[in-house]
C-alpha cells in the first residue's frame, strides 16, 4: 500500500467516522470509517518504515568507475605525460 493509498484511506474513514450522520440497518457507517482509519494508519506506518529501508540502501553503493578516467587522479593531465 503506498503512502498516497494510505492517506486516503484515513481521509475517507475519517469522514465517515466523524462527517456522516446517516444511519443503515446491518452495519454502522461510523464503524466501517474507524476500520479504514486503522487499516490506513497500518498502511502509512508500513510505508514509511519501507521507503527509509530502501532509502538506507541506495546511499551506500559504490560508484562504478568509467574506464575512460582509470588510473589518473584528480589534478592529472587527460591527454597522457607531457614531453
Amino acid at each position: 500500500m503506498a503512502l498516497g493509498t494510505s492517506l486516503f484511506l484515513i481521509a475517507i474513514g475519517a469522514i465517515l467516522r466523524f462527517a456522516v450522520s446517516a444511519t443503515t440497518s446491518g452495519f454502522s457507517i461510523q464503524t466501517v470509517g474507524l476500520i479504514l482509519m486503522i487499516v490506513g494508519g497500518i498502511g502509512l506506518v508500513i510505508s514509511l518504515f519501507w521507503m527509509a529501508v530502501w532509502a538506507d540502501r541506495g546511499r551506500n553503493r559504490p560508484v562504478p568507475e568509467d574506464p575512460y578516467y582509470q588510473g589518473r587522479g584528480p589534478g592529472s593531465y587527460a591527454g597522457g605525460p607531457r614531453v
